[in-house]
């Protein structure tokens, strides 16, 4: 049976700024614990205000660990002024741009969650490039477009150990979805063609992959 978060994490999932339906969320969660077992520390790309970082973290105290999540913080572009997924309140009134950073710690603190989390706070690429650890779980959810997404799978899931999750959302194989969704699929597609990875679950958009050879 798969492991599930106790109500008041969940509650904090879904009272957080962020756009994982429930069924997603949880089957990310019991990737979560499931790569927890490795006793490696779980990285996500793409933090935004924190709603799935909240069910990483909690399988990460569970486990003893860290959860790693990455992002510059200013939003993707989907995110930006004019587009469907734009939160007028993630703007910093002084400077004009957007900062979910502040609205981020506030979900830790609101969830109990802070001392599990370590904020990298700048793009993934750069980071990525000074990396050198093993992880148990990397899991793509930044930038939709095929420059950022390519470059996430190719700055992180290098790391992930032998029988770690590489775990991808906003998968959708559908054309109409170019914008949305249509990079994560590619990105998925590529994972499973280099021959490293084999897939453990769909759930919606969520697709878990598990590390089983070598090559990315």
């Amino acid at each position: 049976m798969a492991a599930v978060p106790r109500p008041e994490i969940l509650a904090a999932f879904e009272g957080a700024k962020g756009f994982m339906p429930v069924d997603e969320g949880l089957a990310l969660y019991a990737a979560a614990v499931e790569a927890g077992r490795l006793g490696l520390p779980l990285l996500e790309v793409g933090t935004y205000c924190g709603r799935s970082t909240v069910l990483l973290a909690d399988a990460a105290r569970a486990a003893g660990i860290a959860v790693l999540t990455v992002d510059h913080h200013r939003g993707s572009e989907e995110q930006q002024p004019g587009w469907d997924y734009h939160d007028p309140e993630t703007v910093d009134p002084e400077i004009g741009l957007m900062d979910t950073l502040p609205t981020f710690r506030r979900t830790l603190f609101r969830a109990g969650l802070e001392e599990h989390v370590i904020a990298l706070v700048g793009r993934s690429p750069q980071i990525a490039r000074i990396w050198n650890s093993p992880l148990g779980l990397v899991f793509v959810d930044g930038g939709h477009t095929d420059e950022h997404a390519g470059a996430d799978y190719e700055g992180w899931a290098p790391h992930v150990a032998e029988g770690g999750l590489l775990v991808i959302h906003d998968v959708f194989p559908d054309p109409e979805d170019e914008f949305t969704g249509q990079a994560p699929y590619r990105v998925y597609l590529r994972a499973l063609g280099s021959g490293a990875f084999t897939e453990v679950s769909a759930t919606g958009s969520l697709r878990v992959l598990r590390r089983t050879g070598t090559g990315v």
